[in-house]
């Protein structure tokens, strides 16, 4: 598996994969995603090792001047058949990685019944928040909103 820059070729796929992922809830249009790349925000995609096979995708948005940035996980999937793999993990990590270098703390809404993300966000220094009631539609879902504190890049980073 390797990570690169989502391109516009793979939004449809990732509408798709949208469908399958969160078919109780409103899954992202390709307009969506069209729109976020639009928009500058920073989108990976994890691709099969012959980079032919679009795997995942994650985006994260930043707002915000120098020295006061605030970033946001809008998303993270990975098809249903390569979940368990550290795919998540590995685009959650790039993300994270890119807010630290802008010394940016992180915001994110997950379902309160998806054990295995509210684990791994944990597991990345994430705290829940609150929980935003009926966030997830049409399910009427809950989210949890968790946060992150803003992070100095790692040491490799900084040495470039």
């Amino acid at each position: 598996m390797k990570l690169d820059q989502l391109r516009r070729a793979d939004v449809a796929r990732c509408a798709e994969i949208e469908k399958i992922l969160f078919p109780g809830d409103d899954p992202w249009s390709a307009r969506a995603f069209h729109s976020e790349l639009d928009q500058g925000h920073y989108y990976l995609a994890a691709r099969s090792d012959d980079g032919q096979t679009l795997l995942g995708y994650a985006g994260l948005a930043v707002v915000g001047r120098r020295g006061d940035y605030e970033a946001s996980v809008h998303t993270i999937g990975v098809v249903p058949e390569a979940q368990g793999q550290g795919i998540g993990k590995a685009l959650l990590r790039a993300l994270l990685a890119r807010a630290d270098e802008l010394q940016a703390a992180v915001f994110l809404e997950v379902r309160t019944d998806n054990d295995p993300a509210v684990n791994l966000y944990e597991a990345h220094g994430f705290q829940k928040l609150g929980i935003r009631k009926r966030y997830y539609q049409p399910s009427g879902a809950d989210a949890f909103t968790m946060a992150r504190p803003a992070q100095a890049p790692a040491r490799d980073e900084v040495a470039g």
